[in-house]
């Protein structure tokens, strides 16, 4: 007779649940992304260098989750594109700056239509204020489990760390004020 493992059962993983998840939304984007010619990744890329002005190679791999072997993998191609550029910083000339070019640019306005397509019919099924919930309860999950451990013992540390908290929310409510 076989024993169950002393572990939580692989239909309650929370690994294999977000990846079930992800790969549901995926499903969605994957032909409008094929039809631009452009992979997850690369897509990944070009979304986060949307947002700013040019990344460095270590930061660009943080945000869009591409280890940096995968990412000199990708950029080549996204060059050779010319969808996006990259130049040297010039205090060291080790370190690189990569930005979205023009053509970058234009590959994701022509997309952005079908992406949002894909996001209304989500929102339709699963209800706006449901995504806009898990959304929030993923980015608490990321901060909660990126944040070190607590460590229990000493009370004058818990009471400092108590009288943090309390000044940070003070400061934020004196913030919103008019």
């Amino acid at each position: 007779m076989r024993t169950q493992p002393p572990i939580r059962a692989f239909s309650s993983s929370l690994p294999m649940a977000l990846l079930r998840a992800r790969e549901s939304v995926m499903r969605r984007f994957r032909p409008g992304l094929r039809g631009h010619g452009v992979t997850e990744q690369q897509w990944r890329v070009l979304r986060a260098l949307a947002g700013h002005p040019g990344l460095e190679i270590t930061e660009l791999a943080s945000q869009t989750c591409l280890r940096p072997p995968s990412l000199s993998r990708i950029l080549p191609d996204l060059e050779a594109r010319g969808l996006v550029a990259r130049r040297s910083v010039a205090s060291d000339m080790r370190r690189a700056v990569v930005a979205v070019t023009r053509g970058g640019l234009d590959l994701i306005a022509a997309h952005a239509p079908e992406s949002e397509k894909v996001y209304r019919t989500i929102e339709a099924r699963f209800g706006s204020e449901r995504l806009r919930q898990l959304l929030e309860l993923l980015e608490l999950l990321e901060d909660c489990i990126a944040r070190p451990p607590i460590r229990r013992g000493s009370p004058r540390r818990a009471a400092r760390r108590a009288t943090r908290r309390a000044d940070t929310r003070h400061a934020a409510t004196q913030a919103r004020r008019p």
